[in-house]
């Protein structure tokens, strides 16, 4: 078990990953892998050769888009001139700055600059967990550590997946078509710590560090 913790238990077992809730410490807990998520990458999805940085699969086929902003005939939206990547698709993320309008790439949460992770859509899980709170990961392979937000909703038969810039945090490779690991990722998410909106990595940091030194924060 990854907490030896009286007040943990199996909360949900996913994909033959178990998660766990521990109550006195406020957390949930679970190891698995960590699959590539580029969502939220302004180069993530191309309309030409598929050239992105990953498969256009990822994001949906014609009539069933779920990864890009479309229109209002369902058509994708494609980056304009000032934008970060022109001709690229406009990649979203679940967790959003408002502040920006659905088609504006500043809206959604960088894969390439910004360490996340990702949660499934599993009802269980988002009762405790919810988009902005931030989590400890743990490569047990070689001991780097990285904190993260919880910025994407996943499939809910799926878990273990983050972005580059968190894969490359943990010394993983973070090519979104062939890179990840299967296993040896440990997460500890803080149960109440974020407020739902985005954050740097700096407030990133700042926040795990204070979650993980200090227990009375997981009980406010």
């Amino acid at each position: 078990m990854l907490s030896d913790g009286p007040e943990a238990y199996t909360l949900v077992r996913v994909n033959n990953v178990n998660v766990y809730y521990d109550s006195s410490a406020a957390v949930l807990l679970y190891e698995s892998g960590l699959m590539i998520d580029a969502d939220g990458s302004p180069f993530a999805y191309h309309p030409v050769s598929d050239s992105g940085s990953d498969a256009l699969a990822n994001a949906g086929r014609k009539g069933n888009w779920w990864g890009i902003v479309t229109d209002s005939k369902g058509n994708p939206v494609l980056q304009h001139a000032n934008d970060p990547a022109p001709g690229f698709y406009v990649s979203t993320t679940s967790l959003q700055n408002k502040f920006y309008a659905l088609i504006d790439p500043r809206r959604y949460v960088n894969s390439d600059s910004i360490p996340f992770f990702v949660l499934p859509s599993n009802k269980d899980i988002l009762r405790f967990a919810h988009l902005g709170d931030i989590a400890r990961v743990e490569n047990k392979r070689n001991g780097k550590v990285s904190f993260a937000i919880f910025a994407d909703v996943g499939p809910k038969d799926k878990i273990g997946e983050g972005s580059i810039y968190l894969a490359n945090q943990l010394n993983i490779n973070a090519n979104p078509r062939k890179g990840g690991i299967e296993d040896s990722i440990h997460y500890t998410i803080y149960i109440g710590s974020g407020d739902g909106l985005c954050k740097s990595k700096k407030q990133i940091d700042s926040i795990g560090v204070a979650f993980a030194t200090n227990t009375n924060l997981r009980h406010r």
